[in-house]
């Protein structure tokens, strides 16, 4: 932390963490409880609207992909506007996407509320990311952003059992319609209660801000890093926002509220671990351990679980989900890992680099995952149990291979952090 930060604190009476951390935190929250309320939901929407498992996914993924193709120009806003002007500003979609899903009633009207969902909420984790940049010192980077993934595992709690207790006392509409009022109340806080920085936007003329995205592209250990953490935080993400629920109901057999408790329990695994990872990589590198080699171990776990799941039953069930929850969240670190490779200027563009990767990827395997459960007929009792085990074992193959790979570029990722 700089001299003139500290002054810059004491000037404004500003405690980061509540004014700042706190704020961005909780819209991160309502953020990842979009991204995983499908999992609950996806059976009242294939009822109500006579969907397929490749519509399901199209549908739920909707929210991954415009969440995607807005991360670049995401990064350029971030860098140019500062994380407080930019998230406020995209919450307000959000909660206008709210509005037309808890409204819809047709799949396309379904598909662009979704999307505006996911373009409205695409700033919220990167804002706060990078508001800890700003307001924080580099040592404590990990730890800061562990307790905004961990409010993001609380939105993904909130997303499994209360959201099955609120769909019973009301409806899936209502529910979102509750959500886009959140939303909105969300943008209000962020805008009014977080302090700017001075100088936490920098004016660069568009042809810089692109020339600084490119330098991010061309980097070799950013490569190195981002193809195995991409193909980890995708996988976990489009399995446990929406194929993990009907694979607990088709495959392990259990009724919607045990299904819902069972999401619970991986939700609650997630929450912990997304605390767990930064907070140990933080104590992990005083005692000289680099913090990409704990996010390779812990990826390398993440995998194991995802074998487990693939060849799991109802008997593995429970311990399964709650491991692939809890280690799935090890991927996390790559946010606080790759910006130390460059500038702070270039934060909000280095994580949104990794983003836009990690989104557009989940959005291909969420769908394509439906798509593979399609080539088995339907039965009375749901999706037939070999189309999960082919699709699982195909993300269990690719993020093997991905993670390997990475292993081999072990030696210059170190001769890097040197």
């Amino acid at each position: 932390m700089s001299p003139s930060t500290g002054r810059e604190r004491q000037l404004l009476g500003v405690n980061p963490v509540v004014r700042v951390l706190l704020p961005f935190a909780g819209a991160y929250l309502l953020s990842y409880h979009y991204r995983s309320v499908n999992a609950v939901i996806g059976p009242d929407l294939a009822i109500d609207f006579t969907l397929s498992a490749g519509q399901l996914g199209l549908l739920t993924s909707a929210y991954l992909l415009a969440f995607a193709c807005f991360q670049l120009p995401l990064g350029l806003l971030l860098d140019r506007f500062g994380p407080r002007r930019t998230d406020a500003s995209l919450l307000l979609i959000a909660a206008i996407g709210a509005l037309v899903f808890s409204r819809a009633q047709q799949l396309p009207h379904l598909i662009f509320g979704r999307a505006l969902i996911g373009i409205g909420v695409s700033g919220c984790l990167m804002s706060g990311i990078k508001a800890n940049v700003i307001w924080f010192p580099r040592a404590r980077l990990a730890t800061m952003n562990g307790w905004m993934f961990f409010a993001g595992g609380v939105g993904l709690m909130l997303a499994t059992l209360p959201v099955e207790i609120a769909v019973r006392l009301t409806n899936w509409r209502t529910v979102f319609a509750i959500l886009g009022l959140l939303t909105w109340g969300a943008a209000v806080l962020i805008f009014f209660a977080v302090p700017e920085r001075v100088g936490e936007g920098t004016r660069e003329p568009l042809k810089t801000q692109l020339q600084g995205l490119w330098l991010v592209f061309r980097d070799r250990y950013f490569w190195q890093i981002a193809v195995c953490a991409t193909t980890l935080q995708s996988t976990h993400m489009a399995v446990q926002g929406l194929w993990a629920g009907p694979w607990l109901h088709d495959v392990a057999g259990f009724g919607r509220e045990a299904a819902a408790s069972r999401l619970l329990f991986m939700a609650g695994a997630t929450t912990v671990g997304f605390l767990f990872w930064g907070n140990f990589a933080t104590w992990a590198t005083r005692r000289g351990i680099s913090t990409f080699r704990v996010f390779a171990c812990g990826a390398g776990l993440f995998i194991l679980f995802q074998l487990l799941v693939t060849v799991g039953t109802d008997r593995t069930a429970t311990i399964s989900w709650i491991g692939y929850g809890f280690f799935g969240t090890a991927a996390s670190l790559c946010y606080a890992i790759l910006p130390q490779r460059f500038p702070t200027a270039l934060a909000g563009r280095v994580n949104t680099a990794l983003n836009s990767m990690v989104f557009a990827w989940a959005f291909a395997v969420q769908w394509a995952i439906g798509a593979v459960i399609n080539l088995w007929p339907l039965s009375a009792a749901g999706y037939d149990a070999r189309g999960y085990r082919v699709a699982f074992a195909a993300a269990f193959a690719i993020a093997l291979l991905a993670w390997l790979w990475m292993l081999l570029q072990t030696r210059a990722i170190s001769r890097a952090e040197a």
